[in-house]
């Protein structure tokens, strides 16, 4: 699947939270003062339909959209990548990294622990 630039994955963001939506009702969740213009939206909503992450149902012109890919399996499209990409496709690298690098309290280890055990 092709990746998202930014602006993408922002609106694909408000589609997962609306379930399905019309360019109207995304535009409305954008925080953005002015708000980005009905077209540059229509366009990234069609962009994200042809890349397969949005299908959509036509009523005449108007399109209403709705996700083809639930937000886990983006995620995990997402962490695939980045393992693969920056730890030499090893989730222990990661674990790794997170430990030592993002100075993780007592707490947040033990966390982890436990869900390490939990899946044993």
């Amino acid at each position: 699947m092709e990746e998202l630039t930014k602006a993408e994955e922002r609106v694909m963001q408000i589609f997962w939270d609306l379930k399905k939506a019309f360019v109207k009702d995304v535009i409305e969740q954008i925080a953005d003062d002015p708000k980005p213009p009905y077209n540059t939206i229509s366009s990234v909503a069609r962009i994200l339909a042809a890349k397969g992450y949005l299908n959509y149902k036509a009523y005449g012109k108007t399109y209403e959209y709705f996700p083809a890919i639930s937000k886990s399996e983006y995620r995990k499209l997402q962490v695939k990548k980045m393992i693969s990409g920056y730890f030499s496709g090893s989730p222990a690298s990661l674990l790794s990294f997170m430990v030592k690098e993002e100075n993780l309290s007592k707490e947040e280890i033990e966390q982890l622990k436990e869900i390490i055990n939990k899946i044993e």
